[in-house]
């Protein structure tokens, strides 16, 4: 058995999910179990849904459910045909009159609590396997068993980021999931539960990743594939710069890595449950299905010393603190490096300096306030908009060679480095508005010529970024020293 989760993209209308359709005939010899995130944004607009209902703000939360029920009507439509009209009276009116009545409550004065609002967020998924279980039989004509997640999948009583309960899913699991997958195509919503006693919850960011890897382990899939809009991972940041190459492998631990460090890939928390069982997760475009996509799993190709990917983060600012002598200053150090996690402000990177040190962390508006405490005792500078550009592979941390090509290629542009304690990454500080130059500089750099058996060529990749004669350092990031300074 197989595990095929699509993302909110790949079934954002009734074209994408005759798509996902498509996909999943061309696997059903593998016995797929599918997984499905709510249709698009449909969770941003619950969510917008139930702000406005706890403001009492009715026309604005009742004009958003409307909005909502008439696209799921539509794409319904699209996909059923003449069958539409049954299906929505029997599955989908019932769940848009049962959410309108919650909204009514919240308008009407209920209190709201983490629990509502996780009631009010399960209806994308709750809809959207219905719709894509109806999809599979009326388009693909293939039988196809709907499972309301929340029956399955048991968590405890924590609500908006509940924690699965193992066992108990996985038993459940394996008698109904497991079970009925030998008959049909088994498809339910990801990023819901239920505690024992029912109450309905959801599992937080990556909640329908995490659903489709403890399914993958309840019934002990041989592989889980993760459709998405992206072709796999690449060696570069798509949301920076096109033209990346494919990674054809990559280990559990670098794609954690880069997704610690920026990437929009997988996390270690939400597919934890196939790590633990060495279960292959292999990531897919629901556009371009001919595309192999990215293998994350224990064989991975390893080659100590490559770069595999370069990863970016936004919205960092930069804390300097300079202490005169140097004399108290890693008491003072620490008493700020817990200031900031006590204010929920990550600290990314620690940088000592001969005459002090240096915070990269997240933006927040509540940073000035919390250094006004300090500024009696050391003289802060601050450096807000910046960006952590970020070399991920095996073996590269204390690489020598690599972080001095990192350096020559971008100058003087950095403010700070840092080195993974994993071995897996080498990290940078620049200007956010050199970010696009800077990774363009570190992909000539590093990708010149991709070695076949890490990397393979994708539709993107033929545009290519030119290698010959280029500038580099800070020059080609249009930045002279004193802009690096400033």
């Amino acid at each position: 058995m197989i595990v095929m989760k699509f993302g909110g993209s790949s079934v954002a209308s009734a074209t994408a999910i005759e798509w996902a359709v498509d996909i999943v005939k061309r696997h059903l010899e593998r016995r797929p179990v599918v997984v499905v995130s709510a249709m698009g944004k449909t969770t941003d607009r619950l969510q917008e849904m139930f702000q406005y209902a706890i403001r009492g703000s009715a026309y604005s939360a009742w004009r958003g459910l409307e909005d909502l029920r008439q696209f799921h009507i539509q794409e319904t439509k699209r996909l059923l045909w003449e069958d539409a009209r049954k299906f929505i009276e029997e599955r989908i009116e019932p769940l848009f009159r049962e959410l309108h009545g919650i909204l009514i409550e919240l308008q009407e004065g209920r209190k709201p609590s983490p629990e509502i609002q996780d009631q009010v967020l399960s209806f994308g998924e709750r809809l959207s396997s219905e719709i894509v279980a109806a999809a599979l039989e009326k388009r693909g004509e293939i039988a196809a068993t709907h499972v309301h997640a929340p029956d399955v999948i048991v968590t405890g009583n924590e609500f908006t980021c509940a924690k699965p309960l193992l066992w108990e899913t996985y038993a459940k699991l394996r008698r109904t999931v497991a079970f009925a997958a030998r008959e049909s195509v088994v498809v339910m919503g990801g990023f819901i539960g239920a505690t024992a006693d029912g109450r309905i919850t959801t599992l937080g960011r990556g909640g329908s990743d995490l659903t489709a890897s403890l399914v993958g382990a309840g019934i002990s899939a041989e592989e889980i594939q993760i459709w998405t809009d992206v072709d796999g991972m690449l060696s570069c940041d798509p949301r920076v710069l096109r033209g990346g190459y494919l990674l054809r492998s990559i280990g559990y631990d670098e794609a954690e890595e880069m997704a610690c460090l920026g990437a929009k890939v997988l996390y270690e928390s939400t597919v934890g449950p196939a790590v633990r069982q060495g279960i292959r997760i292999v990531i897919r475009n629901s556009r371009h299905p001919e595309i192999p996509g990215t293998v994350v799993g224990p064989s991975a190709a390893r080659k100590a010393g490559t770069v595999k990917s370069i990863a970016c983060r936004k919205d960092v600012t930069v804390v300097h603190l300079t202490v005169r002598g140097a004399v108290g200053l890693a008491g003072i150090a620490d008493g700020l490096h817990d200031l900031f996690l006590r204010n929920g402000i990550a600290v990314r990177f620690v940088q000592s300096r001969p005459d002090g040190v240096s915070f990269a962390v997240n933006g927040s508006a509540c940073l000035p306030e919390l250094l006004r405490g300090i500024e009696g005792r050391v003289q802060v500078s601050v450096e807000e908009r910046m960006a952590v550009v970020s070399l991920v592979g095996d073996g590269i941390s204390g690489n020598c060679g690599i972080a001095a090509r990192a350096q020559t290629a971008l100058g003087s542009a950095i403010r700070m480095t840092a080195q993974g304690s994993s071995g897996l990454s080498i990290s940078v500080v620049i200007p956010e508005a050199a970010l696009l130059a800077a990774v363009e500089q570190l992909h000539r750099e590093f990708f010149r010529s991709p070695d076949p058996e890490i990397f393979a060529a994708t539709p993107e990749s033929e545009w290519r970024i030119e290698t010959a004669a280029a500038p580099t350092g800070a020059a080609a990031l249009g930045l002279t020293l004193a802009d690096a300074r400033s």
